[in-house]
């Protein structure tokens, strides 16, 4: 039986391999919408901390520098130019500060890393019993806050039963009046941060020397190098990256020197250990004058940052 020519099924042309047909890649391409929400994350992701330091960081220093440039308070501020820094540069009492902050700086910075590098170098041999121990009992004092550490001192040094003026007169020695005199105070000041400071630097220290190959020693040691040689050589130029780092630190954190000077002494006496930091605090908080306050607070900026490059060009790496 033959089919009519309208019931023939219908003849189908031959397609060419590859033409017409739809091209398949094996990972579908991301829309527009998906590829923005991808790109957009990591800048989510930092947006609250971006927010914060615009909003209590970077917004209160353009907003400082704005206000040393004003008189007055509230409403009645008006625009003074220079003003305040001309009277910076004519302040004795800004001069004294400054003074004071050197003279602690100077002694105190070279006092505590100096001791800081000799305890690192103790805690690092082996001949010495219980080192973790020996570790945590020189890093405690720097956990202590430093208001608690400015209290504790100023019961230390006190003049009439401070335990340091009682275990001197047990020698012999006269009671110090440490907080009294403005020699003494300043020695005090340094006391304190010593005290408080030397662990923490002896700490880094000690992960530096730790992190120097004993096969220089090794090598060093066949040579016929002593032990000055050793540290000369070997040991100082290792530990020049953290040399650097504690120096820059020190130096920074002395000049803004507040918390120890204030409790012990409150910038007595006679202003000896008044500290730009503290003269800063009493113009702007207790005097209110936020527009001088804020010229100092640049001027000490200026300060820091002028030393800190000086620092970084002396010792850092030469190439």
């Amino acid at each position: 039986m033959s089919l009519a020519p309208s019931e023939r099924a219908p003849a189908t042309a031959a397609t060419p391999a590859g033409r017409g047909a739809p091209k398949h890649s094996g990972r579908a391409r991301p829309g527009p919408r998906r590829l923005l929400t991808r790109t957009s994350v990591p800048y989510l992701l930092i947006m609250p901390a971006v927010l914060g330091f615009a909003i209590f960081k970077a917004y209160p220093i353009a907003d400082s520098l704005w206000i040393s440039l004003t008189t007055g308070n509230g409403d009645d501020r008006h625009f003074a130019g220079l003003a305040n820094y001309r009277r910076l540069l004519d302040d004795l009492l800004f001069w004294t500060a400054l003074k004071n902050t050197a003279l602690i700086l100077v002694v105190q910075v070279p006092l505590m890393l100096g001791l800081a590098l000799l305890v690192a170098l103790g805690l690092n041999s082996t001949k010495v019993w219980l080192r973790p121990l020996w570790r945590l009992g020189v890093f405690v004092p720097s956990l202590t806050g430093l208001v608690a550490a400015g209290v504790m001192f100023s019961v230390i040094l006190n003049h009439d039963a401070g335990l340091l003026n009682w275990v001197l007169s047990g020698f012999g020695v006269d009671r110090v009046n440490w907080l009294g005199s403005p020699s003494w105070a300043r020695v005090g000041v340094v006391l304190v941060l010593t005290w408080h400071y030397t662990g923490y630097n002896a700490v880094l220290y000690l992960a530096g020397l730790q992190g120097i190959p004993k096969e220089l020693y090794e090598a060093a040691m066949v040579d016929g190098a002593g032990p000055i040689r050793r540290f000369v050589s070997i040991t100082l130029p290792q530990l020049r990256p953290i040399l650097l780092l504690t120096v820059v630190l020190s130096t920074i954190g002395t000049l803004q020197l507040f918390d120890e000077p204030y409790v012990l002494t409150g910038g007595g006496p006679d202003n000896a250990t008044l500290t730009v930091t503290m003269y800063l605090y009493n113009n702007g908080f207790k005097y209110f004058d936020f527009g001088y306050a804020s010229a100092l607070a640049y001027a000490l900026a200026l300060i820091v940052s002028v030393l800190g490059i000086l620092q970084v060009r002396l010792m850092g790496e030469r190439r």
